[in-house]
């Protein structure tokens, strides 16, 4: 039975797809990227963040890109949680606990009906419209050949199952220390909801 979902979703920029630790991607879609390596999947659903690996190559693989990394401020995070908060209010969506952090967002929710490659596109294209109303979009610098801009998100997402308490708890707690770990303030978000299981 699953419980939860533990979303996590990168900016662009931030974990390439043939990341040497691994990534949720398949193959890698720019020949500049490609001369850094294949894509490569994790043998494991837990985190890989840690896992050591060559600094420097990651960092000159990213100097390939097309635009710079997607480096969220204060203001579009605040946007991105109006967002989500949306998202979540069109389809009863229940947060347990929500960072956004510079580049990446770690969401915890309760499970839900709906398709999880839905829901990933539901939130991401919700916190996206966020921005782009409020004339906050990362990459507004950079309109592609239609006149859009590019997406502010990595192509693919990377969602974990919850299928005890124990792992739920785990998560909520996991997703609130992230920002402390690294040196930035605990946030607190409207749309979470305590966990009362």
């Amino acid at each position: 039975m699953v419980l939860g979902f533990h979303f996590i979703f990168s900016a662009y920029g931030f974990w390439l797809p043939n990341d040497p630790r691994g990534s949720w991607s398949d193959t890698v879609r720019s020949f500049d990227l490609l001369r850094f390596g294949p894509a490569k999947r994790p043998n494991t659903a837990a985190s890989v963040a840690h896992v050591p690996h060559n600094h420097d190559l990651r960092n000159a693989a990213k100097q390939e890109l097309r635009y710079p990394p997607v480096q969220f401020t204060g203001h579009q995070a605040r946007a991105i949680a109006r967002g989500i908060s949306t998202a979540a209010a069109t389809h009863q969506y229940i947060i347990y606990a929500l960072t956004i952090m510079p580049d990446h967002i770690h969401l915890v929710m309760a499970a839900h009906p709906r398709p999880i490659d839905q829901i990933s596109a539901h939130l991401k294209a919700k916190a996206t419209t966020r921005m782009s109303k409020e004339n906050i979009h990362p990459m507004q610098s950079y309109l592609l050949k239609n006149g859009r801009k590019p997406s502010p998100w990595a192509r693919n997402y990377w969602c974990p199952f919850i299928r005890n308490e124990n792992h739920l708890r785990n998560a909520i707690t996991y997703v609130k220390n992230n920002p402390i770990k690294a040196g930035l303030k605990p946030q607190s978000w409207k749309l979470v909801q305590p966990y009362l299981g």
